[in-house]
């Protein structure tokens, strides 16, 4: 059973002793106080505890609303973007009148209001190797509620230099992920995956997507994943990766041990500071992914300019059909990424083409296809159809 240092130079002045309940907060917290496995200790724990949850989107939103529910003391919370009209599919923490706020200020809003008794902490800031390792140490636990493998690896990394347990979550299309990574004698992150995936590999929820409840349901596992460290009790899934499938409504539990070799939780780390991921993750969009693979790109202004003078210029939308119904760029001709091995013998491999997806991560993927099929002019278009609506046809929905 995994307990928190609560006396760590982390907790609170004090520690649960100092944490008193008002009269208002045990009221409040009155259906905690009842049962046998929580009562006016437990939540004196709760109201102690420092738990720092980096990202406030589809998991966060969960995570967040019911730690700040829970009565979590503290509460900090890493995020820079603004609220976008795709995210209210999924992200509960925000409403139609918040599109175009700082996410931030929007959830420390909507959580103080929520729980007026806790102090949320807002860090307007990306993670990067030089803030992280601060952050984490004025913190008990992490939750990791990101989309990305950077910042993944990077949590990771954090949380075991800094002997704070990471309370992991992913989610994608129908399935869900959760484990506590870097608690005491368990692993971590590395033990699982030791390295991130190479760029365009993997598909992010943008891209693929997600249904809309799922980060309800697996954002609210990861906050009693919380819950139960704070408070010590039930038995934490250290060295245990629970798999949901939502289609089947099917949960399922992988034993994960300790990596002898891991390079970050080994004996003989290789990794003994915090790395930035983004070169090798390629996240920052089509133009970083250009620039750290060496994929051809041309931007979707210079792909119109060169087409209305007259280029005789063969683009490939490599998205399945049912995104085309959605939108499509003019002239553009389905080549969905899932028949591009059947469909090769349709190609000249002496003609030029350039190839679009959604924003640019299956265009990468169809590039190194044709490349070892033997297509050398090769380009791909920088944003895809989204970067298609944004810069070229406003008129063209985005999704």
């Amino acid at each position: 059973m995994t307990q928190l240092p609560f006396a760590s130079p982390a907790g609170s002045a004090g520690g649960v002793a100092a944490a008193a309940l008002s009269n208002e907060e045990i009221l409040r917290y009155s259906r905690h106080l009842l049962m046998p496995e929580v009562t006016l200790e437990g939540q004196r724990r709760l109201k102690a505890a420092r738990v720092l949850c980096v990202g406030a989107g589809g998991l966060g939103s969960p995570l967040l609303l019911y730690l700040a529910a829970a009565g979590v003391g503290t509460l900090g919370v890493v995020e820079f973007d603004e609220v976008d009209l795709t995210n209210l599919q999924r992200q509960v923490l925000y409403t139609t009148d918040d599109v175009g706020r700082p996410k931030l200020d929007a959830a420390v809003e909507r959580l103080r209001a929520l729980n007026p008794d806790i102090t949320v902490v807002p860090h307007r800031l990306r993670l990067d190797s030089g803030n992280v390792l601060e952050l984490f140490r004025g913190y008990d636990v992490v939750a990791d509620g990101t989309d990305n493998f950077p910042t993944r690896y990077l949590v990771n990394d954090a949380s075991v230099l800094t002997g704070r347990p990471n309370v992991y979550a992913s989610i994608f299309r129908f399935d869900g992920q959760v484990s506590v990574f870097g608690a005491p004698g368990g692993p971590c992150y590395r033990c699982l995956f030791p390295e991130p995936p190479p760029p365009g590999l993997v598909p992010s929820c943008a891209e693929g997507g997600v249904l809309g409840v799922l980060p309800g349901i697996i954002g609210s596992l990861q906050a009693l994943e919380v819950v139960k460290l704070v408070l010590g009790i039930g038995e934490p899934l250290v060295g245990r990766l629970a798999m949901f499938d939502a289609l089947a409504l099917e949960l399922r539990e992988v034993r994960l041990r300790r990596d002898p070799e891991c390079a970050v939780c080994g004996p003989n780390p290789s990794v003994t500071a915090p790395i930035d991921y983004e070169a090798f993750c390629g996240v920052r969009g089509v133009e970083a992914e250009v620039d750290a693979t060496g994929i051809p790109a041309v931007s979707v202004q210079e792909f119109q300019r060169r087409r209305l003078a007259g280029e005789a210029l063969t683009l490939l939308d490599v998205r399945e059909p049912f995104e085309l119904e959605i939108a499509r760029i003019p002239g553009a001709i389905p080549f969905p990424l899932s028949q591009l091995p059947a469909r090769l013998h349709e190609l000249d491999t002496a003609a030029e083409y350039t190839l679009s997806c959604h924003h640019g991560t299956r265009s990468a993927q169809a590039y190194e296809a044709l490349r070892r099929a033997g297509f050398t002019r090769l380009q791909i278009l920088s944003g895809g159809v989204d970067a298609w609506a944004l810069h070229v046809d406003p008129t063209l929905p985005r999704y």
